[in-house]
């Protein structure tokens, strides 16, 4: 079976990135694109916080650039999922439903997706009102009525910055109380634009043919259900790293892969970790390609350094 120098498991803007750089090094990266090939942003309309597009891209257009670059300099494709992998012994083991690889380095980027609701109505209106990144999308919500649910850090800091572009912001939470740092609390509450709700779930997201016009919601405690009116709904009930199948096969911490400091080097040597699977604080598209770019240099030292 051939060994490859390196394999890629996951696409989105890591991964492109990584085989754009391993590619031109010459070793011949092989990707394993994952259950959606390039990755979240093949959800995301409109990017205009990507630099060198200053009339914004569609965000499959976007990864549809990413991919063909990686292509011009050799990279090779797979369709598939990555099952299991067995990183006990050199080449490392890489398996999906029917096929298996080995190679000498992994690069995983495989990403993470956000925890939805899971309610009638929200994958309908995804990009279409329905959102789970305000740093992304509050852009195109100005002068307009916002939901955000959650009651955490993240949605504290959601719905504090969509107050740049909202008239207004409920928060809908479903206990009694926030589980919010004191600190992110304290800034929402005191944002004039900002409404707390508590007690209360989504039960369905309304809207149009076009886009979203409102939600269902319920009062858990009475069990009573109204209608408001929103134009956008932010979901920040937390971000699920996709790592199922790399669990005890290398050190995590809260779902994401823990890398060595200022490295993309897991505690696996020659195994390494590049965007949102292992970066739980900034989740960009920018990010995310820069640490493709670190992984794929990591890669290229580790493998001079065997030899």
């Amino acid at each position: 079976m051939e060994v490859r120098d390196v394999i890629i498991i996951g696409s989105g803007p890591a991964g492109y990135t990584a085989a754009i750089y391993a590619a031109r090094a010459e070793l011949k990266p092989l990707m394993i694109d994952g259950p959606q090939t390039g990755g979240q942003l093949m959800w995301t309309t409109e990017v205009e916080n990507y630099p060198g597009f200053p009339e914004g891209i569609q965000g499959p257009d976007l990864m549809g650039l990413f991919k063909k670059q990686a292509e011009r300099f050799g990279t090779e494709f797979v369709v598939d999922t990555v099952t299991e992998v067995d990183f006990s012994a050199q080449p490392f083991k890489i398996k999906t439903a029917d096929k298996e690889f080995q190679a000498k380095t992994v690069i995983i980027s495989t990403g993470a997706e956000a925890r939805w609701l899971g309610v009638e109505g929200e994958e309908k209106y995804k990009g279409r009102g329905v959102s789970a990144c305000a740093t992304c999308d509050g852009f195109f919500f100005k002068d307009k009525k916002l939901i955000v649910v959650g009651g955490g850090d993240s949605a504290m800091e959601e719905a504090t910055f969509l107050t740049k572009f909202a008239t207004e912001v409920k928060v809908l939470v479903r206990k009694d109380e926030v589980k919010a740092s004191e600190i992110m609390e304290k800034r929402a509450k005191n944002d004039p634009k900002i409404e707390f709700v508590y007690n209360t779930e989504v039960k369905e997201v309304l809207g149009d043919d076009a886009k979203m016009t409102g939600a269902k919601i319920v009062n858990n405690k009475t069990n009573e259900e109204t209608e408001i009116e929103a134009d956008g709904m932010f979901v920040a009930i937390g971000r699920r790293p996709s790592t199922d199948f790399v669990i005890d096969k290398l050190e995590m911490a809260k779902g994401y892969i823990v890398t060595k400091d200022d490295s993309t080097t897991t505690s696996v040597e020659g195994v390494f970790a590049a965007g949102d699977v292992a970066d739980w604080k900034y989740r960009q598209a920018i990010t995310a390609a820069g640490e493709g770019c670190q992984a794929a240099i990591d890669v290229k030292r580790y493998l001079d350094e065997q030899e």
